[in-house]
């Protein structure tokens, strides 16, 4: 027994070797094709200044662009927006799709959506073409159902970890957010694939932070008060993107006169204008995190940036073509962190010297709110930023925004969005899976037998990690907090077995 178990994880941490390679090519290919596409549209502008006749063929052929890309994601809803809703949907068996056809044409439509300057981000679809290698891999493997789900969840930190060259923050991110699992089934498989992938991202891009964001002077305790003061400003802004964010598909519903596969048009016209005065702000917004330091300190400068950022990042994002909001997110934190220290200086209460160390604190603390996720935003910011010097300032930052959006009821933002997109492609009929789920201290499956609980109908506990062992169960076997349960369930569209286990493995009140 003990062989076969070995056996299994040996094969298991192969696959998450392969994922993390694989996933590796193919995100730091997708990163470095949109950062050149980037730089062409940058240049195409510059030349058009002194050759302004070429804008009318330029906007022509972003109309055509504009509506190629509509169609296609139009006809390929899988492939809209970040992607991670769908990787959360897999993860959890409420939602499934075929990978090769979203791998490349999320592949395809990513960079040139993203490339072509429109304000969203590489990161969302950099964790779907993940998943959707760990799923190729782990299909063409011939691997069982609950192997299929860790060669999705380690494919998905893989993705990430390329991205943002981050790969213990990845890693956190698909148990926190995305997976809402911390269990030793996935863990491992998903931290050894983001390693190799983040040695692969290195390969192509080096060992420089994504975000330079360079400083000289840590913050004094004296001025630790203003952390607080950040945060709650944080919280509320972070509440306002959540409300706003989650809005978008009504409101652009009532676009009547314009059909949904026209959307894009909107916003491949007006990044002309942006690409002509501001060309530093295209993109998911790396570069002008890296430039608010080199920028005059000027609150109303930067109080513009943020109008311009949110407005047009939500014009993108309502496009729904492939991309994402995670890095526009640590954008408008990062100018949020700009506008406060600027907004401080100017009335005398704090050093201009700071301005670095708000612009590092405010990401985490707009991204931990917005996404629920703390501890995620704390490690990503460490890493991308590439030293430990910050965990204090960025914590303080972090939780207190946290608390913020959690009083005013906001729901993690990717939670929110997979609660939309499920209720719009729900799964047409019940499938049976394997499900892993992690009972928490004082759940009402903590100290309980199996047979004591109410469970749905065709279900059944097939194994229990607790610690390095694995129990075969029966009906007398009793539960405890920490174990990782595999649950084998027929789960149909309404997802009322689903939430029923879940609930009874996280929460008292059942």
């Amino acid at each position: 027994m003990q062989k076969i178990q070995h056996d299994s994880q040996t094969k298991q941490l192969f696959r998450a070797i392969l994922i993390g390679l694989l996933a590796g090519i193919v995100v730091s290919l997708f990163r470095l094709a949109i950062q050149h596409l980037l730089e062409f549209v940058g240049h195409s502008f510059q030349y058009f200044h002194t050759h302004p006749v070429w804008l009318i063929p330029w906007a022509l052929g972003s109309v055509v662009l504009a509506l190629a890309l509509g169609i296609m994601a139009q006809r390929n809803p899988n492939i809209k927006g970040s992607g991670i809703p769908q990787v959360e949907g897999q993860l959890t068996s409420q939602f499934d799709e075929k990978w090769w056809p979203v791998l490349w044409r999320k592949f395809v439509g990513g960079i040139l959506a993203i490339g072509s300057g429109l304000y969203l981000g590489r990161e969302g679809p950099s964790i779907q073409l993940g998943a959707t290698v760990g799923q190729g891999v782990a299909e063409t493997m011939h691997a069982n159902q609950l192997d299929r789900q860790v060669g999705i969840a380690s494919g998905a930190a893989a993705g990430l970890s390329a991205a943002f060259n981050a790969p213990i923050a990845s890693t956190i991110f698909i148990l926190e957010e995305v997976y809402h699992n911390f269990s030793p089934v996935i863990w491992l498989a998903t931290f050894v694939s983001a390693l190799c992938s983040n040695l692969v991202s290195m390969v192509f891009f080096g060992l420089h932070p994504v975000l330079d964001v360079p400083y000289n002077h840590m913050l004094p305790t004296r001025y630790y008060w203003h952390l607080i003061v950040l945060g709650l400003l944080l919280g509320l802004l972070g509440r306002f993107y959540q409300v706003v964010i989650l809005r978008l598909g009504k409101w652009t519903a009532k676009l009547k006169w314009l059909p949904p596969f026209a959307y894009p048009v909107i916003p491949f016209l007006l990044v002309m204008p942006i690409a002509w005065y501001w060309p530093q702000t295209l993109g998911g917004g790396n570069q002008l995190i890296g430039l608010l330091h080199q920028l005059p300190i000027s609150l109303w400068l930067f109080i513009g940036l943020f109008v311009l950022r949110f407005v047009f990042s939500m014009i993108s994002y309502a496009s729904q073509l492939p991309g994402g909001i995670f890095l526009p997110i640590l954008t408008l934190g990062a100018v949020l962190g700009a506008v406060y220290c600027a907004l401080m200086v100017q009335l005398g209460l704090l050093p201009a010297r700071y301005l670095p160390n708000f612009v590092i604190y405010a990401m985490a603390g707009y991204f931990a709110c917005i996404s629920k996720a703390p501890f995620t935003a704390i490690l990503l910011i460490t890493e991308m930023v590439g030293s430990l010097a910050h965990l204090m300032p960025l914590a303080t930052v972090a939780v207190t925004a946290y608390l913020v959006v959690d009083s005013l009821h906001g729901e993690p933002v990717y939670t929110a969005m997979f609660n939309a997109f499920i209720g719009k492609h729900p799964q047409r009929c019940e499938h049976s899976a394997t499900v892993p789920v992690t009972i928490y201290k004082g759940a009402a499956l903590d100290g309980r037998l199996i047979k004591d609980f109410d469970w749905p109908a065709n279900s059944i506990v097939t194994l229990i990690y607790r610690g390095e062992d694995k129990l075969i169960p029966n009906g007398k076997t009793k539960l405890m907090a920490g174990d990782t349960i595999l649950v084998r369930a027929n789960f149909a569209p309404d997802k009322r077995a689903y939430r029923q286990i879940m609930n009874a493995a996280h929460r008292a009140d059942v």
